[in-house]
Protein backbone atom coordinates (compact mmCIF):
# COMPACT_ATOMS: atom_id res chain seq x y z
CA UNK A 1 0.00 0.00 0.00
CA UNK A 2 1.15 3.71 -0.74
CA UNK A 3 3.37 5.54 1.70
CA UNK A 4 0.63 8.20 1.02
CA UNK A 5 -2.09 6.35 2.85
CA UNK A 6 -3.49 8.70 5.00
CA UNK A 7 -5.96 7.90 7.72
CA UNK A 8 -6.64 10.34 10.90
CA UNK A 9 -7.49 14.14 11.45
CA UNK A 10 -10.75 14.22 8.97
CA UNK A 11 -8.47 12.95 5.89
CA UNK A 12 -8.86 9.49 4.19
CA UNK A 13 -6.66 8.37 1.29
CA UNK A 14 -6.98 4.60 0.41
CA UNK A 15 -5.23 3.45 -2.55
CA UNK A 16 -6.25 0.06 -4.14
CA UNK A 17 -4.19 -2.91 -3.73
CA UNK A 18 -3.07 -4.60 -6.27
CA UNK A 19 -4.45 -2.90 -9.61
CA UNK A 20 -0.85 -1.49 -10.30
CA UNK A 21 0.44 -4.70 -11.02
CA UNK A 22 -2.78 -5.89 -12.99
CA UNK A 23 -3.02 -2.77 -15.35
CA UNK A 24 0.55 -2.43 -15.44
CA UNK A 25 2.91 0.33 -16.22
CA UNK A 26 3.84 0.62 -19.81
CA UNK A 27 1.04 1.91 -22.57
CA UNK A 28 -1.89 3.47 -22.22
CA UNK A 29 -5.23 2.22 -20.80
CA UNK A 30 -7.71 0.29 -22.81
CA UNK A 31 -9.73 3.04 -21.18
CA UNK A 32 -8.00 6.10 -23.28
CA UNK A 33 -6.06 4.16 -25.65
CA UNK A 34 -8.24 5.34 -28.55
CA UNK A 35 -8.34 8.77 -27.23
CA UNK A 36 -4.68 9.08 -27.08
CA UNK A 37 -4.65 7.71 -30.55
CA UNK A 38 -6.64 10.13 -31.98
CA UNK A 39 -5.23 13.13 -30.24
CA UNK A 40 -1.72 12.53 -31.08
CA UNK A 41 -2.99 12.18 -34.77
CA UNK A 42 -4.38 15.36 -34.67
CA UNK A 43 -1.42 17.09 -33.17
CA UNK A 44 0.90 15.51 -35.85
CA UNK A 45 -1.60 16.15 -38.70
CA UNK A 46 -3.62 19.00 -37.92
CA UNK A 47 -1.65 21.01 -35.05
CA UNK A 48 1.77 21.07 -36.08
CA UNK A 49 3.07 23.50 -38.61
CA UNK A 50 5.77 23.05 -41.05
CA UNK A 51 8.96 24.78 -39.50
CA UNK A 52 8.07 22.04 -36.76
CA UNK A 53 5.74 24.63 -34.21
CA UNK A 54 2.84 24.49 -32.57
CA UNK A 55 0.34 27.85 -32.67
CA UNK A 56 3.94 29.96 -33.01
CA UNK A 57 2.02 32.87 -32.41
CA UNK A 58 1.80 32.07 -29.20
CA UNK A 59 5.22 31.75 -28.79
CA UNK A 60 7.95 28.21 -28.09
CA UNK A 61 5.44 27.81 -25.00
CA UNK A 62 2.63 26.08 -26.84
CA UNK A 63 5.44 23.97 -29.02
CA UNK A 64 7.00 22.67 -25.84
CA UNK A 65 3.71 21.44 -24.13
CA UNK A 66 2.53 19.74 -27.38
CA UNK A 67 6.05 18.41 -27.69
CA UNK A 68 5.92 17.16 -24.15
CA UNK A 69 2.75 15.49 -24.55
CA UNK A 70 4.03 13.72 -27.48
CA UNK A 71 6.63 12.40 -25.67
CA UNK A 72 4.96 11.06 -22.79
CA UNK A 73 2.19 9.57 -25.40
CA UNK A 74 4.40 6.91 -26.65
CA UNK A 75 6.56 9.03 -29.45
CA UNK A 76 10.07 9.14 -29.38
CA UNK A 77 12.60 12.01 -29.80
CA UNK A 78 13.31 10.90 -33.11
CA UNK A 79 10.06 10.76 -34.22
CA UNK A 80 9.37 13.34 -37.58
CA UNK A 81 6.67 15.61 -35.40
CA UNK A 82 8.96 15.37 -32.18
CA UNK A 83 12.35 15.93 -34.17
CA UNK A 84 11.07 18.92 -35.72
CA UNK A 85 9.55 20.43 -33.10
CA UNK A 86 12.83 20.04 -30.95
CA UNK A 87 14.72 21.69 -33.91
CA UNK A 88 12.19 24.35 -34.00
CA UNK A 89 12.59 24.88 -30.28
CA UNK A 90 16.15 24.94 -29.98
CA UNK A 91 15.92 28.33 -32.16
CA UNK A 92 14.94 29.83 -29.08
CA UNK A 93 18.09 29.08 -27.14
CA UNK A 94 19.83 32.73 -25.81
CA UNK A 95 22.90 33.52 -24.58
CA UNK A 96 22.19 33.51 -21.35
CA UNK A 97 20.45 30.04 -21.51
CA UNK A 98 17.32 30.81 -21.35
CA UNK A 99 14.60 29.39 -24.00
CA UNK A 100 12.61 32.27 -25.32
CA UNK A 101 10.97 34.62 -27.50
CA UNK A 102 13.36 37.58 -27.83
CA UNK A 103 11.23 40.68 -25.97
CA UNK A 104 9.23 38.28 -24.24
CA UNK A 105 7.23 38.52 -20.91
CA UNK A 106 7.03 35.43 -20.13
CA UNK A 107 10.80 34.30 -19.92
CA UNK A 108 10.44 31.61 -16.89
CA UNK A 109 7.49 30.01 -18.45
CA UNK A 110 8.78 29.82 -21.78
CA UNK A 111 11.86 28.12 -20.22
CA UNK A 112 10.50 26.10 -17.59
CA UNK A 113 8.58 24.53 -20.43
CA UNK A 114 11.13 23.99 -22.86
CA UNK A 115 13.40 22.86 -20.50
CA UNK A 116 11.41 19.62 -19.04
CA UNK A 117 10.49 19.17 -22.65
CA UNK A 118 14.59 18.35 -23.70
CA UNK A 119 14.92 16.36 -20.48
CA UNK A 120 12.07 14.41 -21.76
CA UNK A 121 13.99 14.37 -24.45
CA UNK A 122 17.31 13.95 -23.29
CA UNK A 123 18.01 10.03 -23.36
CA UNK A 124 21.10 10.02 -24.97
CA UNK A 125 22.53 13.34 -23.30
CA UNK A 126 22.21 15.45 -26.50
CA UNK A 127 20.45 18.29 -25.02
CA UNK A 128 22.24 18.01 -21.16
CA UNK A 129 24.68 21.44 -21.76
CA UNK A 130 21.16 23.32 -22.99
CA UNK A 131 19.49 21.83 -20.02
CA UNK A 132 22.09 22.58 -17.86
CA UNK A 133 22.48 26.25 -18.97
CA UNK A 134 18.11 26.86 -18.84
CA UNK A 135 18.31 25.34 -15.04
CA UNK A 136 20.50 27.75 -14.65
CA UNK A 137 18.75 30.59 -16.01
CA UNK A 138 15.46 30.13 -14.70
CA UNK A 139 16.95 29.16 -10.82
CA UNK A 140 18.18 33.36 -11.49
CA UNK A 141 15.18 34.53 -12.09
CA UNK A 142 14.04 33.14 -8.84
CA UNK A 143 13.39 35.57 -6.21
CA UNK A 144 15.53 35.70 -3.63
CA UNK A 145 18.39 36.99 -1.89
CA UNK A 146 20.67 38.00 -5.14
CA UNK A 147 17.97 40.67 -5.50
CA UNK A 148 18.30 41.58 -1.56
CA UNK A 149 15.38 39.77 -0.84
CA UNK A 150 14.95 37.55 2.63
CA UNK A 151 12.84 35.20 3.32
CA UNK A 152 10.95 37.52 5.56
CA UNK A 153 9.43 39.91 2.09
CA UNK A 154 6.17 37.53 0.65
CA UNK A 155 7.87 37.36 -2.57
CA UNK A 156 10.79 35.34 -1.18
CA UNK A 157 11.43 31.59 -3.46
CA UNK A 158 8.88 32.13 -6.17
CA UNK A 159 8.74 33.25 -9.58
CA UNK A 160 6.83 35.40 -12.08
CA UNK A 161 6.42 35.56 -16.16
CA UNK A 162 9.58 37.70 -16.23
CA UNK A 163 8.24 41.36 -15.94
CA UNK A 164 9.80 41.14 -12.96
CA UNK A 165 6.72 42.97 -10.83
CA UNK A 166 5.77 40.00 -8.66
CA UNK A 167 5.64 36.32 -8.85
CA UNK A 168 2.70 34.21 -8.61
CA UNK A 169 2.26 30.32 -8.03
CA UNK A 170 1.47 29.35 -11.16
CA UNK A 171 4.77 30.06 -12.54
CA UNK A 172 6.43 28.96 -9.41
CA UNK A 173 4.91 25.25 -9.54
CA UNK A 174 6.11 25.13 -13.27
CA UNK A 175 9.77 26.40 -11.62
CA UNK A 176 9.41 23.36 -9.20
CA UNK A 177 8.48 21.28 -11.87
CA UNK A 178 11.42 21.95 -14.21
CA UNK A 179 14.14 22.02 -11.11
CA UNK A 180 11.97 18.54 -10.36
CA UNK A 181 13.01 17.62 -13.58
CA UNK A 182 16.71 18.25 -13.42
CA UNK A 183 16.85 17.43 -9.68
CA UNK A 184 20.49 18.80 -8.95
CA UNK A 185 21.78 19.64 -5.55
CA UNK A 186 21.43 23.40 -6.82
CA UNK A 187 17.69 22.65 -7.87
CA UNK A 188 16.91 20.86 -4.67
CA UNK A 189 17.98 24.33 -2.74
CA UNK A 190 16.05 26.44 -4.95
CA UNK A 191 12.59 24.21 -4.60
CA UNK A 192 13.37 24.47 -1.07
CA UNK A 193 13.26 28.38 -1.24
CA UNK A 194 10.05 28.17 -3.31
CA UNK A 195 8.69 26.54 -1.05
CA UNK A 196 8.91 29.41 0.91
CA UNK A 197 6.44 31.19 -1.44
CA UNK A 198 4.09 28.21 -1.90
CA UNK A 199 3.34 27.76 1.62
CA UNK A 200 2.47 31.74 1.47
CA UNK A 201 0.10 30.91 -1.29
CA UNK A 202 -1.81 28.52 0.85
CA UNK A 203 -5.15 29.97 2.99
CA UNK A 204 -3.78 27.75 6.44
CA UNK A 205 -2.43 30.18 9.33
CA UNK A 206 0.74 28.26 10.57
CA UNK A 207 4.44 29.22 11.18
CA UNK A 208 5.30 28.77 7.02
CA UNK A 209 2.42 31.64 6.88
CA UNK A 210 2.00 34.02 8.03
CA UNK A 211 0.50 36.93 5.58
CA UNK A 212 -2.61 38.27 6.54
CA UNK A 213 -4.64 36.55 4.14
CA UNK A 214 -4.31 32.78 5.64
CA UNK A 215 -6.41 34.02 8.60
CA UNK A 216 -8.94 35.14 6.40
CA UNK A 217 -10.05 32.42 4.43
CA UNK A 218 -8.53 29.64 6.66
CA UNK A 219 -9.90 26.67 4.30
CA UNK A 220 -6.70 24.92 3.10
CA UNK A 221 -6.59 25.47 -0.83
CA UNK A 222 -4.28 27.91 -2.28
CA UNK A 223 -4.73 31.10 -4.57
CA UNK A 224 -2.62 33.17 -7.36
CA UNK A 225 -0.06 35.41 -5.13
CA UNK A 226 0.23 36.90 -2.07
CA UNK A 227 2.93 39.22 -3.51
CA UNK A 228 2.12 43.17 -4.53
CA UNK A 229 -0.93 43.22 -2.10
CA UNK A 230 -1.89 39.35 -2.80
CA UNK A 231 -4.26 38.39 -5.71
CA UNK A 232 -6.67 35.29 -6.14
CA UNK A 233 -8.60 34.69 -9.43
CA UNK A 234 -11.02 33.73 -8.00
CA UNK A 235 -11.73 36.73 -6.29
CA UNK A 236 -12.18 38.24 -2.36
CA UNK A 237 -14.33 36.71 0.31
CA UNK A 238 -16.36 39.11 2.26
CA UNK A 239 -13.94 39.58 5.17
CA UNK A 240 -11.16 40.35 2.54
CA UNK A 241 -9.37 36.97 2.06
CA UNK A 242 -8.33 35.46 -0.79
CA UNK A 243 -10.31 33.01 -2.13
CA UNK A 244 -9.12 29.16 -3.14
CA UNK A 245 -9.31 27.57 -6.58
CA UNK A 246 -8.74 24.07 -7.95
CA UNK A 247 -6.03 24.40 -10.61
CA UNK A 248 -4.17 26.40 -7.55
CA UNK A 249 -4.73 24.23 -5.05
CA UNK A 250 -3.50 21.19 -6.97
CA UNK A 251 -0.69 23.38 -8.24
CA UNK A 252 0.05 23.62 -4.69
CA UNK A 253 -0.23 20.57 -3.30
CA UNK A 254 2.10 18.75 -6.16
CA UNK A 255 4.77 21.80 -5.46
CA UNK A 256 4.60 20.46 -1.64
CA UNK A 257 5.19 17.23 -2.39
CA UNK A 258 8.40 17.53 -4.75
CA UNK A 259 9.74 19.70 -2.09
CA UNK A 260 9.45 16.55 0.22
CA UNK A 261 6.44 17.32 2.70
CA UNK A 262 5.10 14.07 3.45
CA UNK A 263 1.71 13.37 3.90
CA UNK A 264 1.76 13.95 7.69
CA UNK A 265 2.39 17.45 7.51
CA UNK A 266 -0.41 20.24 8.12
CA UNK A 267 -0.05 21.76 4.97
CA UNK A 268 -0.60 18.95 3.13
CA UNK A 269 -3.45 17.72 5.17
CA UNK A 270 -5.05 20.80 4.40
CA UNK A 271 -4.92 21.12 0.94
CA UNK A 272 -5.95 17.24 0.49
CA UNK A 273 -9.02 17.98 3.01
CA UNK A 274 -9.62 21.06 0.16
CA UNK A 275 -10.04 18.69 -2.65
CA UNK A 276 -12.21 16.07 -0.79
CA UNK A 277 -14.68 19.15 0.24
CA UNK A 278 -14.40 20.06 -3.92
CA UNK A 279 -13.62 17.32 -5.95
CA UNK A 280 -14.82 17.54 -8.95
CA UNK A 281 -14.27 16.96 -13.06
CA UNK A 282 -17.21 19.23 -14.19
CA UNK A 283 -15.28 22.40 -13.50
CA UNK A 284 -12.32 24.12 -12.17
CA UNK A 285 -13.26 24.51 -8.74
CA UNK A 286 -13.67 28.36 -8.06
CA UNK A 287 -13.53 29.08 -11.58
CA UNK A 288 -15.99 27.55 -13.33
CA UNK A 289 -15.57 26.51 -17.09
CA UNK A 290 -12.17 28.94 -17.28
CA UNK A 291 -9.04 27.07 -17.08
CA UNK A 292 -10.48 23.91 -17.30
CA UNK A 293 -7.61 21.98 -18.93
CA UNK A 294 -5.15 23.44 -16.97
CA UNK A 295 -6.95 21.93 -14.07
CA UNK A 296 -7.23 18.35 -15.53
CA UNK A 297 -3.35 18.66 -16.08
CA UNK A 298 -2.39 19.82 -12.40
CA UNK A 299 -5.65 17.75 -11.09
CA UNK A 300 -4.15 14.66 -12.86
CA UNK A 301 -0.20 15.26 -12.09
CA UNK A 302 -0.77 16.12 -8.02
CA UNK A 303 -2.54 12.64 -7.50
CA UNK A 304 -0.32 10.94 -9.65
CA UNK A 305 2.60 12.42 -7.53
CA UNK A 306 0.13 12.03 -4.31
CA UNK A 307 0.52 8.35 -4.78
CA UNK A 308 -3.14 7.36 -4.44
CA UNK A 309 -5.45 5.66 -6.80
CA UNK A 310 -8.86 6.05 -5.42
CA UNK A 311 -10.10 9.24 -3.43
CA UNK A 312 -12.53 9.50 -0.37
CA UNK A 313 -14.41 12.50 -0.65
CA UNK A 314 -16.05 14.51 2.81
CA UNK A 315 -19.28 12.53 2.41
CA UNK A 316 -17.73 9.21 2.10
CA UNK A 317 -18.00 8.81 -2.06
CA UNK A 318 -14.79 6.89 -3.63
CA UNK A 319 -13.51 8.16 -6.52
CA UNK A 320 -11.37 6.44 -9.14
CA UNK A 321 -9.82 9.79 -10.10
CA UNK A 322 -8.25 7.80 -13.18
CA UNK A 323 -11.36 6.67 -14.55
CA UNK A 324 -13.16 9.85 -13.68
CA UNK A 325 -10.75 12.39 -16.02
CA UNK A 326 -10.86 9.27 -18.42
CA UNK A 327 -14.75 9.75 -18.65
CA UNK A 328 -14.50 13.46 -18.56
CA UNK A 329 -12.23 13.83 -21.38
CA UNK A 330 -13.37 11.04 -23.93
CA UNK A 331 -16.57 12.73 -23.56
CA UNK A 332 -15.18 16.36 -24.39
CA UNK A 333 -13.10 15.04 -26.77
CA UNK A 334 -14.01 16.46 -30.57
CA UNK A 335 -14.88 14.96 -33.81
CA UNK A 336 -10.79 15.56 -35.31
CA UNK A 337 -9.51 13.66 -31.93
CA UNK A 338 -8.32 17.36 -30.28
CA UNK A 339 -10.00 19.41 -27.40
CA UNK A 340 -11.24 22.63 -27.01
CA UNK A 341 -12.74 24.88 -24.02
CA UNK A 342 -15.30 27.09 -24.97
CA UNK A 343 -13.85 29.52 -22.61
CA UNK A 344 -11.12 30.89 -23.93
CA UNK A 345 -10.00 32.69 -21.25
CA UNK A 346 -5.45 31.97 -20.81
CA UNK A 347 -5.39 30.58 -24.38
CA UNK A 348 -7.67 27.72 -24.20
CA UNK A 349 -9.24 28.51 -27.01
CA UNK A 350 -6.64 26.98 -28.67
CA UNK A 351 -6.99 23.44 -29.34
CA UNK A 352 -3.24 22.45 -30.09
CA UNK A 353 -2.51 23.85 -26.38
CA UNK A 354 -5.69 22.56 -24.71
CA UNK A 355 -5.20 18.77 -26.74
CA UNK A 356 -1.79 18.83 -24.88
CA UNK A 357 -2.74 19.43 -21.70
CA UNK A 358 -5.30 16.92 -22.18
CA UNK A 359 -2.93 14.18 -23.41
CA UNK A 360 -0.95 15.27 -20.04
CA UNK A 361 -3.70 14.39 -18.19
CA UNK A 362 -4.10 11.07 -19.51
CA UNK A 363 -0.33 10.46 -19.57
CA UNK A 364 -0.74 10.05 -15.96
CA UNK A 365 -4.03 7.69 -16.17
CA UNK A 366 -1.34 4.53 -16.49
CA UNK A 367 -1.88 2.51 -12.98
CA UNK A 368 1.53 1.77 -11.63
CA UNK A 369 2.67 5.00 -14.04
CA UNK A 370 5.58 6.80 -11.81
CA UNK A 371 5.84 10.54 -12.36
CA UNK A 372 8.12 10.60 -14.90
CA UNK A 373 10.78 13.81 -14.83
Amino acid sequence: MSNWTMRGGGVILLTLVGTVMAEGAKGARPGNSESVRRAVRYLETLGQADDGSFSSQLGPGVTAIATTALLRSGRSPTSPAVAKALVYLQRYVQKDGGIYQPGTFYRNYETCLALMCFQGANGDGHYTELIRRADAFVRRGQWGEGESIDASNVAYGGAGYGKHKRPDLSNTSFLVDALHAVNSPEDRAAIQRALVFVSRCQNLESQYNTTPFSARNPDGGFYYTPAAGGSSEAGTTASGGLRSYGSMTYAGLKSMIYAGLGPDDTRVKAAVAWIKRHYTLDSNPGMGQAGLYYYYHTFAKALSALHVDVLVDDEGRHHDWRSDLEHALRRLQRADGSWVNPHARWLEGDPNLVTSYALLALSYCRRGEKDKK
